[in-house]
């Protein structure tokens, strides 16, 4: 099909909620290591890596050669029989979590499952049903997903639920309590208590929180926040689940998981995404007590497919080989540095945000004022294609640039990146 004809079967063939970042939608036909191409041939750097999945790069060819390997021997079983990826993955993710502690694995195909997974796994172990989620935090698109999410944007339809309750989350940049960090005492966290007190029974089954809140805009937490914020919840009764669909596999750097980084340990992780580096995948990972009041029967249809497991171990292996947790930090690093350097030269970014290779610039009209700058943040957006640079938009307001690239980019990849990002807010600036 042409492009026109691609773009018309968009309108006529694909609901109308799966959105586009551009008043053109972008056709891609193709992709290698951190770019990708239209279907006019033009290159892009490709800063977003597919809404944080293209971990390792695109057609890592580790990752695709396990996949082909795999398809010579097995494509799918089902979770109704044993397959050694799958136990292979299990295995390796068991060493792997905070402390040796989650040492179970349930597979299923998203974030959204596994988070679904995490909940009725908190819910059976603790025997209360009540959850607590963080406002501004995204669990997914089914309807506990969507009542445990904190944008109005992403809750379709009637999204409420009997026994979610929303708790403040750590957004210094936006305090809603009006206070500065640390002189605050971390008034986010302690609120919890509160709100345990006062919207709940008292007894909880789980607090289910991002690290670094994805959707939201990469908001980053102070490092009191989550250890104040466990310890309230477990005294209450509940569980710890770390929502890791973007936080984990070193994307934080230097540590396997988020949670790591403020050295909390959970009672359950739930992630996908760059597990396997575009295949669909899912995991809750629990610890054994938790994972064992999971009775009864219960499947995955597509759960631990032979090939998104193969793609897993190899993602995880390369990962390991070529010390992608070491250069996420290094670069991260590198990268924030770069982006600060770009807020003073540009009044529109009004805070540069984010741990290792998850980073955020909000745009603000006015940096007294904070008013957020949604326009402005299409129009950079735009900008960026133009200038051949693919990346992420997020926040409640639609006002923060997201930045994820794949792990295994270098310091040069990144000064690219910023060159055509400056360009790009000069070019806003001038028109």
């Amino acid at each position: 099909m042409t492009h026109d004809e691609l773009v018309l079967a968009q309108q006529n063939y694909l609901f109308p909620a799966v959105f586009h970042y551009f008043q053109r939608p972008l056709v891609l036909a193709r992709a290698q290591a951190q770019f990708c191409y239209d279907d006019a041939g033009n290159q892009y750097l490709d800063f977003f890596g597919g809404i944080v999945t293209v971990s390792v790069g695109h057609r890592n060819p580790k990752v695709d050669g396990a996949v082909q390997a795999q398809m010579e021997k097995l494509t799918h079983v089902s979770t109704c029989f044993l397959t050694e990826p799958m136990l292979a993955l299990a295995q390796k993710l068991a060493q792997i979590t905070p402390g040796g502690k989650l040492t179970k694995t349930f597979f299923t195909n998203s974030g959204t499952e596994a988070d679904e997974t995490a909940i009725l796994a908190a819910r059976l172990y603790t025997g209360s049903a009540e959850v607590i989620a963080l406002r501004h935090g995204y669990s997914g698109r089914s309807a506990l997903a969507m009542a445990m999410t904190g944008h109005a944007a992403w809750k379709l339809g009637p999204a409420t639920m009997p026994g979610v309750v929303h708790a403040h989350n750590a957004y210094c940049y936006r305090c809603p309590f009006g206070l500065e960090y640390p002189q605050c005492g971390v008034r986010c966290a302690t609120d919890m208590e509160e709100l345990i007190r006062t919207s709940t029974s008292g007894r909880v089954a789980a607090l289910i929180a991002e690290p670094i809140q994805g959707v939201g805009g990469f908001i980053t937490p102070p490092k009191e926040y989550f250890p104040i914020a466990a310890e309230i919840v477990r005294r209450h009764g509940g569980l710890i689940i770390s929502d890791e669909v973007q936080t984990a596999w070193g994307r934080t750097g230097g540590k396997w998981f988020g949670i790591e980084q403020w050295g909390v340990e959970p009672d359950i992780i739930t992630s996908a995404k760059g597990l396997a580096n575009g295949l669909p995948i899912g995991v809750t990972m629990a610890k054994p007590e938790v994972a064992d009041a999971f009775k009864g029967m219960t499947i995955s249809t597509f759960g631990g497919n032979p090939l998104a497991t193969a793609a897993a171990n190899a993602v995880l292996e390369f990962i390991e080989e070529n010390r992608l947790r070491e250069n996420t930090q290094v670069v991260g690093n590198y990268l924030l540095e770069k982006l600060r350097g770009l807020m003073s030269r540009h009044a529109l970014i009004g805070d540069v945000r984010g741990m290792g290779l998850l980073a955020a610039l909000e745009l603000v009209k006015d940096r007294k004022s904070k008013e957020p700058a949604a326009t402005e943040t299409n129009a950079v957006m735009e900008r960026c294609r133009e200038n051949r640079v693919l990346l992420g938009k997020g926040g409640l307001y639609g006002n923060v640039l997201r930045i994820s690239p794949p792990m295994n980019v270098t310091k040069d990849d990144v000064d690219e990146f910023v060159r055509r990002l400056d360009k790009s807010f000069a070019e806003l600036a001038k028109a």
